[in-house]
């Protein structure tokens, strides 16, 4: 019987709801264990949701053990409402919930980042991409995997202008994004969650591992 565990933050997220019901799925696991704001519409006997407003991070995460960590946390600056809000969202909260889980000995971090993630960039969205990448580096867990997807398609709660003209052009656009374009075609969201449960697994499991959007499609 298997007894590993793991903790997702973002479940109600368009990837993270994906991420969710894969894990739920996934015989590897026996516990599958979600921070959130408010219940789930979701239950399952290996399901453990525990609501928080992620102000208590520290007191939470004591009481939690996991050996892979799933965060699947991410906005928009406009529905954040500021960049500071975006960046505590993005930025600040993965950090601390990463850090937090290392000390109870977690294992294994896996994160979605951006396409075009740099610390360097002009952009401050793919700056703070590249910011995290960058601290979640230094955490030090065993295995550090960092998933870079491109535009993402998939039924959201909110409509994203973006993303809904790229689901009319991906068609039309798709013959033309070969060789080092692919990792720009848009990807599916299901897609994305299913790929981050897999590559838990992938050899080795030590070590830091990019991956792009196009090794996702």
């Amino acid at each position: 019987m298997t007894t590993r565990k793991a903790l997702i933050v973002g479940a109600s997220g368009l990837i993270g709801g994906y991420c969710l019901q894969t894990l739920l799925a996934d015989p590897n696991y026996s516990e599958v264990i979600a921070l959130a704001r408010k219940p789930l519409l979701k239950t399952h006997r290996k399901l453990n949701v525990v609501i928080t407003n992620f102000n208590n991070l520290e007191q939470i995460t004591s009481a939690i053990s996991a050996n892979d960590v799933y965060c699947c946390l991410g906005t928009t600056i406009k529905k954040a409402g500021s960049q500071e809000s975006f960046r505590n969202i993005d930025y600040s909260l993965v950090v601390t919930i990463a850090e937090l889980m290392k000390v109870q000995g977690a294992e294994q971090l896996l994160v979605i980042s951006s396409i075009g993630a740099d610390k360097n960039s002009k952009g401050f969205y793919l700056r703070v991409k590249g910011e995290l990448e960058e601290a979640v580096k230094g955490i030090d867990y065993n295995c550090l995997r960092i998933i870079r997807p491109s535009l993402l398609l998939g039924k959201r709660k909110e409509i994203r202008f973006g993303e809904g003209v790229a689901t009319i052009l991906t068609p039309l656009l798709k013959p033309f994004l070969f060789g080092s374009l692919n990792k720009y075609t848009p990807v599916e969201a299901e897609s994305v969650a299913q790929f981050m449960v897999k590559i838990a697994y992938d050899q080795p499991v030590s070590g830091v591992h990019i991956y792009e959007s196009d090794q996702i499609v």
